[in-house]
Formats: structure tokens, sequence, C-alpha cells
């Protein structure tokens, strides 16, 4: 079935970036440091935690309602994997934002992901124009 695994692995993705984004709360009201995280809050890695959290939700949501599209239109099995494997290299971007944040990864994965994400819904965009009504 077309978008399967784009419906499957975004749920994943969500509830994943949910579980971080309680983690996130913890450090910010609760944690031994967290005088220091709300000083930080709107700079540096606590902003860029922040981002990962926001970035790895929609794009998640994205692949739900990518994968929902693909199975219920009629695109080529072709075409529709590309967009697929695209939308699911998207979620490079948030996971890159992450490594980021905790090993000092370089912006290779952001950049890929967020290159790979512009790309499936543009060319989605493009080829849902040539579906033809029944």
């Amino acid at each position: 079935m077309k978008g399967k695994n784009n419906i499957a692995i975004g749920l994943l993705f969500l509830a994943g970036f949910m579980v971080y984004g309680f983690v996130l709360i913890y450090l910010r009201d609760f944690g031994p440091d967290k005088a220091e995280w709300i000083a930080q809050y709107s700079s540096g890695k606590h902003f860029e935690a922040r981002l990962a959290h926001v970035h790895g939700n929609l794009f998640a949501v994205i692949n739900i309602l990518m994968g929902y599209v693909l199975w219920r239109l009629p695109y080529s099995i072709r075409e529709a994997k590309v967009i697929s494997s695209l939308a699911l290299l998207g979620l490079m971007m948030p996971v890159g934002i992450l490594l980021e944040v905790l090993v000092g990864a370089p912006p290779i994965f952001v950049l890929i992901g967020g290159v790979a994400m512009v790309v499936a819904v543009g060319w989605m965009g493009i080829a849902t124009f040539s579906i033809r009504s029944a």
C-alpha cells in the first residue's frame, strides 16, 4: 500500500518527539539546572533543542499527511515511492538538529533532511496537478 510507511513511521516519530517534549519540560521546570536553562532559553543549545522538538513533530505530521494522500490518490508506483522516500529522508532534519545538540554532529544531516522534505512536498504538489479526475 502506497504511503503506509510514511503513516507508520510518522506516527512513531511523532510519539518519540512528544516524549522528547516532556524531557524539555522537565529540564525547564524541574531539572537541576533549571535556572540556567531558563536564562538561555532563546539561544544556543537550548534553542536548538526546542527547534528539534518543533521540527520533529512538524515533519512527523507532514509524513502522516503525505502518506495518507499517497494512499488515496492515484500516483504512479514509481512516483509514489520517490516522494515517500524523500519525505522519510526529510526526517533527518530534526534528528540532525538533535545530533548537533547532543554530540556536536555537523549540520549536513539537517541540510539533507530539509532539502529532501522541500523536494518531496514540491514534487507531490506538481504530481497532484497531473492526476486526472475519474
